[in-house]
């Protein structure tokens, strides 16, 4: 099965190259056909003249220019429109993601026949570094209130990084989020529309360069949006959108 990354970069000419490097070195070890798969999202530093001169060491690295409009959730549409794998995840350029924990997703899904592999950065197993006091307060406030209207327990759906199969990527569609409420959007469609899932701990480390993209000020009433659609959805959608039923082996919930 081959595995399509899409990693959404602006500004990341000092974080690109060891994020791909050690992704692309990850996959070659475990021998996992793969693509890498970059959206430049108009960058205004050196990302695009980096990403040539990594193009000549990474032989299943591809990138795209997005010219706009633009944002996180544009950048990774524009990966997700593009890929050619059987299977995609969401891989921050910063590496702020650890590509091991790639592996065990790409693995669980394989074991599972699993729609999706969810990370859990907070679960037993789970870890963080640096992770800033403010952002840790609100990130759990947002994914406890997500938990408490959805009904879920799954208790980081903000957590971009998850790996979706292709099938599972088509039925989500169209995407709504132009932003960083991508990141919610995609596994609450996917729980609401009955796609199987698991949920596996991962690791986040605090970027070393630049800065941060996420304006959690700009957030609140996006990520509030796309909530209030899904739990719509959920009940009064009278099943629409609600992928054909199939025996799994079990679902986490």
């Amino acid at each position: 099965m081959k595995l399509s990354v899409v990693i959404p970069a602006y500004n990341e000419q000092e974080s690109i190259p060891e994020t791909l490097r050690a992704l692309y070195q990850t996959l070659l070890k475990y021998n996992i056909p793969h693509e890498i798969c970059v959206t430049n999202d108009n960058s205004k530093d050196c990302t695009a003249e980096v990403l040539d001169s990594l193009m000549l060491e990474i032989d299943t690295l591809v990138y795209y220019t997005n010219l706009g409009p633009n944002g996180f959730g544009y950048a990774v549409q524009y990966g997700l429109e593009r890929f050619t794998g059987d299977c995609v995840a969401v891989f921050m350029a910063d590496m702020s993601d650890d590509p091991e924990d790639l592996v065990n997703f790409y693995y669980k899904m394989l074991e599972g026949d699993y729609d999706c592999v969810f990370g859990s950065r907070w679960s037993k197993g789970g870890r963080v570094v640096d992770y800033p006091r403010l952002k840790r307060y609100i990130n759990r406030v947002a994914n406890f209130i997500v938990r408490i209207v959805m009904g879920f327990r799954y208790n980081d759906t903000t957590n971009a990084f998850k790996l979706y199969k292709r099938e599972t990527m088509e039925g989500l569609k169209p995407f709504l989020s132009p932003h960083f409420n991508l990141t919610i959007e995609l596994p609450l469609k996917a729980i609401v529309r009955g796609y199987s899932f698991a949920v596996v701990p991962n690791s986040w480390t605090n970027r070393k360069y630049g800065e941060s993209k996420l304006k959690i000020k700009e957030m609140g009433s996006r990520y509030f949006f796309i909530l209030l659609y899904c739990l719509i959805e959920k009940y009064f959608s009278r099943g629409d959108f609600h992928k054909e039923l199939r025996p799994i082996a079990s679902v986490n919930q």
